[in-house]
Parts: structure tokens; C-alpha cells; sequence
């Protein structure tokens, strides 16, 4: 018998959209400490999928993607270490310019609290300076 999904968690569009949390690591150092710091990324990425069940799997198989061991420029063996999903949410419109693919709910905030979120052109990601 097929799996029953509620309506809200298919995409009728066929697109999910996967966040997930990876971590870089040396290779050689001793990470079993978790309270050790370290730099991570949580990534989000689009899934052509029919089912929940099916852009879980491949969200993880991609995340996981790329995650070998290599040589960084200073000889020393790095990798990625993927720790897991940490969203998954269906896309409800065909992708095009405007389609919302994600929001989040800020509940019980002041108002000052909400424009203080705001970002000048500047300082979003797309714009800053390295």
C-alpha cells in the first residue's frame, strides 16, 4: 500500500526545498569532543522529487555529495562532513520569478524587532566583500 501524505507535505509542483548542516574538518584531528568549535555551512538546495520520502533521500545523497577527503593548498587533508537535513519543505508553484520557495514565522515580535531584520542593499550576502 502506497505511503499517505498530508496534502500540505506534497509538492504538486514536484519540487522540495532541502537545507542541511556540514562541517569542515582536518582529517588528522581528533573531533570526537563536541563542544570543540569548527566552521559549518547549512546549505539549502532544490529537489525535483514526487514524493516527501523521495527528496529526503535525495537531498541527503546530494548533501553527501562531495564530501571525499582532499588536499588543501597548504598540503594538509580536509574534508566536509554532513551531519543531516535540518528542513525540508515542499514547493507549492512552478518555479519562476517571484515563486515562493520558503518563509519562516517570526511570532511575537516587536515591531522595532521586525525592521531591525531588514538588511541595506550592502549587507546582503549577494553583495558583501570579501
Amino acid at each position: 500500500m502506497p505511503k499517505k501524505y498530508r496534502n500540505k507535505d506534497v509538492s504538486p509542483v514536484s519540487w522540495y526545498v532541502a537545507s542541511y548542516i556540514e562541517r569542515f574538518k582536518v582529517v588528522a584531528e581528533d573531533d570526537s569532543n563536541e563542544n570543540k568549535r569548527c566552521v559549518a555551512w547549512e546549505n539549502t538546495i532544490l529537489i525535483k522529487a514526487a514524493t516527501p520520502d523521495e527528496a529526503y533521500l535525495k537531498a541527503i545523497e546530494e548533501a553527501k555529495n562531495g564530501n571525499e577527503p582532499y588536499e588543501n593548498s597548504d598540503g594538509v587533508l580536509v574534508q566536509f562532513v554532513f551531519e543531516g537535513l535540518t528542513s525540508l519543505l515542499p514547493v507549492y508553484e512552478e518555479l519562476e520569478d517571484g515563486s515562493e520557495i520558503m518563509w519562516a514565522e517570526h511570532e511575537n515580535k516587536a515591531i522595532k524587532t521586525v525592521k531591525s531584520m531588514v538588511k541595506e542593499k550592502s549587507e546582503l550576502e549577494v553583495f558583501s566583500k570579501d
